[in-house]
């Protein structure tokens, strides 16, 4: 069996290697430097560039201007990402324009997935608190209303809504189902909050009550919810790996030009063992993301005994661990400057600790991969 990636998985790998070498990943302050956000809004002049190498639409069809590529591929762009970090929405608008290509009414359709393909459409996703296994998340619901659905509730720490032309936003209905409904920026009965995330981005608080929306814009299809937040899972996986790769390698060099008695730092045992740990670590991750991105991607990967949430809910786990252990032993191995907020391993580890929250901790990934195993026995 064949486990290299595709030509065009690999373009796309070397294609956002090509954008993102361009970024600095120092310009940006730590967050513990700066009283408010550490910016107004997403890189622009980066989202631009994404947008004309043909990053922006990997996911979608090429009918709308996007490359056809799957998920393997969009978690290879997001992997160099995550190594600057770009300040750009590309997880959350691609998993929003693939959830809308996959289950979305066809009226808006077109127009909105070609926007998403040139760039000049951004999409977010309100997921805050939602995990995906407690039928009690009912942060938002939704009722029809004749041909109309109304959602009332909120969101919380909501990134990019500011800047983002709609959000995507799960709201439970009366049968206890999950719906998603596009909601325009300033759509009436619509309310956004500034919130500022550990990271130091700036994020929203969506309120809404009685907002209404159109049929063609909620999709109400069964499954759509838990395929996309195995989507945007498995992406932040992938942000996770590419985020503790770099911080892994800045330790690396850091260790070995430091010296002490006389030695460079990373000839200590001491120092290397930890160091190799940590790789391990990001070994597994990698592993477990790629196994991740197949299961949901591939129509044959659907017919094995655990559904693909099984695997996503493993990387998940290695994932949030890996990256939380890698910038603890990074702050370690730089002594002093790990805890200096003006030195750049501050910003990883805000990062770093966003990554391991988001959509559940390790602990609620493990719970629901042991519900899955008990209601899917393998003996």
């Amino acid at each position: 069996m064949d486990f290299t990636f595709s030509e065009e998985q690999q373009a796309a790998a070397e294609a956002a290697r090509g954008v993102f070498a361009d970024v600095a990943p120092d310009t940006v302050p730590s967050p513990a430097l700066t009283a408010g956000a550490v910016a107004e809004g997403y890189d622009r002049p980066l989202w631009a560039r994404l947008a004309e190498t043909g990053l922006t639409g990997l996911l979608l069809a090429p009918e709308h201007g996007g490359a056809g590529l799957d998920p393997v591929a969009l978690c290879l762009v997001l992997r160099e990402s995550a190594k600057v970090p770009a300040r750009v929405p590309l997880l959350e608008t691609s998993a929003a324009a693939a959830a809308v290509q996959a289950f979305g009414a066809a009226e808006p359709k077109a127009a909105l997935l070609a926007g998403v393909a040139r760039g000049g459409t951004v999409l977010t996703v309100a997921t805050h608190g939602r995990t995906g296994h407690d039928p009690a998340e009912r942060a938002v619901t939704a009722r029809r209303d004749g041909t109309d659905w109304l959602l009332d509730g909120a969101q919380t720490a909501v990134p990019w809504a500011h800047d983002a032309d709609l959000t995507l936003v799960p709201a439970t209905d009366r049968n206890g189902g999950i719906v998603l409904a596009l909601v325009p920026r300033d759509h009436p009965g619509t309310a956004l909050a500034e919130q500022i995330s550990t990271t130091g981005e700036r994020l929203g608080e969506l309120r809404l009550e009685a907002a209404r929306l159109p049929a063609a814009r909620v999709i109400d299809a069964e499954g759509a919810w838990e395929w996309l937040r195995e989507l945007l899972l498995t992406g932040t996986c992938a942000l996770a790996l590419g985020l503790g790769e770099r911080v892994l390698r800045r330790t690396a060099d850091y260790t070995s030009a430091r010296e002490q008695f006389g030695h460079p730092l990373a000839t200590f045992q001491a120092v290397a063992v930890q160091a190799a740990d940590r790789y391990v670590d990001l070994r597994a991750t990698e592993a477990t993301l790629w196994q991740a991105a197949w299961r949901i991607g591939s129509e044959a990967a659907a017919q094995r005994p655990l559904p693909a949430a099984a695997d996503v809910a493993v990387a998940k786990i290695w994932a949030a661990e890996g990256v939380r252990r890698v910038v603890q032993t990074a702050q370690h191995l730089h002594g002093g400057f790990g805890a200096d907020v003006e030195y750049p391993l501050h910003r990883y580890h805000a990062w770093a600790k966003h990554l391991e929250l988001s959509l559940g901790p390790a602990s609620a990934h493990e719970e629901a991969l042991g519900d899955l195993l008990a209601a899917h026995p393998l003996g």
